[in-house]
């Protein structure tokens, strides 16, 4: 399970990102599942950042997933029309 951090604004991304995208590369399970319950400081840059890990993950095959979502950040990823390329995982 790959964990966000509890800010993730533009000024952390990139970090964040290559952070992520070498976790999920070494994870070994058909599913990366992302835990975002920590994350309670976030701009539209976490979407971001979990639209490019979900990218990556499917490019390698894998399935994406994330738990904790924030409302939100649920919100904000309805706004923009991506809501459902973040399915939750209890």
């Amino acid at each position: 399970m790959l964990v966000l951090p509890t800010e993730l604004t533009h000024e952390q991304a990139e970090a964040c990102l290559q952070m992520l995208l070498q976790a999920a590369r070494s994870e070994a399970a058909p599913q990366v599942l992302v835990d975002a319950t920590a994350l309670t400081r976030f701009d539209s840059s976490a979407l971001a950042v979990l639209l490019a890990c979900r990218r990556e993950c499917i490019s390698d095959g894998k399935g994406f997933s994330v738990r904790g979502l924030p409302v939100r950040l649920r919100e904000l990823a309805g706004l923009y029309g991506v809501r459902d390329l973040l399915p939750e995982m209890g």
